[in-house]
């Protein structure tokens, strides 16, 4: 609050002539090269864009006018998260008015803009010592030389998100080789085709996403494990991946620490490419939508099935596995392979023998569930007593009691008027129980086959 002060109406004209000479400047910038890194700051974050607010990283903070420096430092401090992204940005202007501005930002959105020269975007993140996050998406790098000197600015960020960049490889390869803290690496939407070695692992990398490329050969993605030996998430949606052709021996050697992967939208169409998931030791959560493999099954089919496949996997398609529902899915799985022989289905839907007899060796062999049919019961067929006489008598239990009383005035020769009814439920240790009210439903007694109706004339 000590920082919060009033502008004098000096100060607002002062503002207001600094800010149309650097919109000035950013209009001419923008019609020829783009803006300049601080010509969007200015324009973003000024006061007049972004209203003071309290607590820290909330919008400006208004310093004191005693403040020496830059004019635009005495009217502004900006939050620790900057997102400047489609804002035309092409270079990154004054050096040092980003050095007195942005000393305490953590992350900074770059994306959609006009970057296309890794010397203006290392001017940049030089000059944010405390940079962790960083979002260059949608600048068109392709054709942009990344040097090692270059890349050296890059090395306090643990997050890069380098997607539909179009970078290359080497440019990859040059970034965390100088990045020994580089943590997550975002590399969607690249059209790569193919995964070109390292020369040297990059350790530190935990998480890969990778999603809507065109890998669709288990030879490019193997590379991952040997450049990432760290890797804990693997995300690769959307890449139409056929198989997964190791053995789980390789496999077990190349993703020693990967707990998840999504192959969401793979080509993925046989139970064996499922089975060899659990050669990963450390896997727990795996998402699996959209895939062939699946198409045959219903929703429900689709997850018991996967469950049951993948023993050690505790989250399947961003929902919690349970032991309850595991128990189920196993068991559902076993009545599955039962019910459908091999010859009955083709072999790119035939569940795997090797988990069906480890789950019969858990389980044993099942026997079929009993079909219960869940209807309300129609008819029952009791004892109908009335003085000395019984008879056999049919039914229907949706009727009301008034309803029965008509049926049994043939039976018992009574008027219904004079007629009091007694149901005895011959399971019961309770004695007979008058069916006085004429609207109930006669299901609602519970009567079965073998009961008894007692007919009892009213007494006058």
């Amino acid at each position: 609050m000590a920082q919060l002060c009033l502008w004098t109406c000096e100060d607002k004209l002062r503002s207001s002539c600094i800010r149309c000479t650097v919109l000035a400047g950013a209009m001419e910038a923008s019609e020829t090269e783009g803006r300049t890194f601080m010509q969007a700051i200015s324009e973003k974050y000024s006061p007049e864009n972004f209203p003071c607010r309290r607590g820290p990283g909330m919008g400006v903070v208004v310093v004191p006018s005693e403040h020496q420096g830059s004019p635009m430092k005495d009217r502004l401090n900006l939050p620790s998260v900057l997102v400047l992204n489609g804002c035309g940005i092409s270079h990154a202007g004054e050096e040092g008015e980003i050095t007195a501005f942005c000393a305490h930002v953590v992350e900074l959105d770059l994306s959609h803009n006009k970057l296309q020269d890794w010397h203006e975007i290392s001017k940049i993140v030089s000059n944010i010592p405390n940079l962790e996050f960083l979002n260059l998406s949608s600048n068109q790098l392709n054709d942009a030389v990344l040097e090692p000197d270059c890349a050296k600015a890059f090395s306090s960020i643990r997050r890069l998100v380098l997607n539909n960049t179009q970078v290359s490889w080497d440019t990859v390869h040059t970034f965390t080789q100088e990045m020994p803290e580089l943590e997550e690496l975002f590399l969607c939407l690249n059209e790569y085709t193919t995964v070109t070695p390292a020369a040297m692992p990059f350790p530190t990398v935990r998480l890969l996403h990778i999603t809507d490329n065109s890998l669709h050969e288990w030879s490019e993605v193997r590379k991952f494990g040997s450049m990432f030996p760290a890797l804990d998430t693997l995300v690769m949606a959307n890449n139409y991946l056929s198989s997964i052709q190791d053995s789980g021996e390789i496999l077990q050697r190349l993703f020693p620490n990967l707990r998840r992967i999504n192959l969401h939208n793979s080509g993925l169409n046989r139970w064996e490419d499922i089975e060899k998931l659990n050669f990963l030791p450390k896997l727990e959560e795996v998402r699996l939508q959209g895939i062939p493999l699946l198409q045959a099954y219903t929703s429900t089919e689709r997850r018991s099935l996967m469950i049951a496949q993948l023993p050690s996997v505790t989250c399947l398609n961003g929902s919690v596995v349970t032991d309850a529902e595991r128990e189920d899915a196993e068991r559902f799985f076993i009545r599955y392979h039962l019910d459908h022989s091999e010859e009955e289905l083709p072999h790119s839907v035939c569940i795997s023998l090797w988990r069906y007899h480890c789950l019969v060796t858990k389980y044993g062999k099942l026997a079929p569930l009993a079909e219960i049919d869940m209807r309300p019961r129609c008819h029952a067929k009791v004892e109908v007593r009335y003085e000395d006489k019984v008879e056999q008598v049919s039914i229907r239990l949706d009727q009301t009691v008034a309803g029965l009383k008509k049926q049994l005035r043939t039976v018992v020769q009574l008027p219904t008027s004079n007629m009091r009814l007694y149901y005895i439920d011959k399971g019961s240790a309770f004695g007979p129980d008058e069916l006085k009210y004429s609207t109930r439903a006669l299901h609602s007694y519970s009567i079965q086959d073998g009961d008894e109706i007692l007919v009892v004339p009213k007494t006058k």
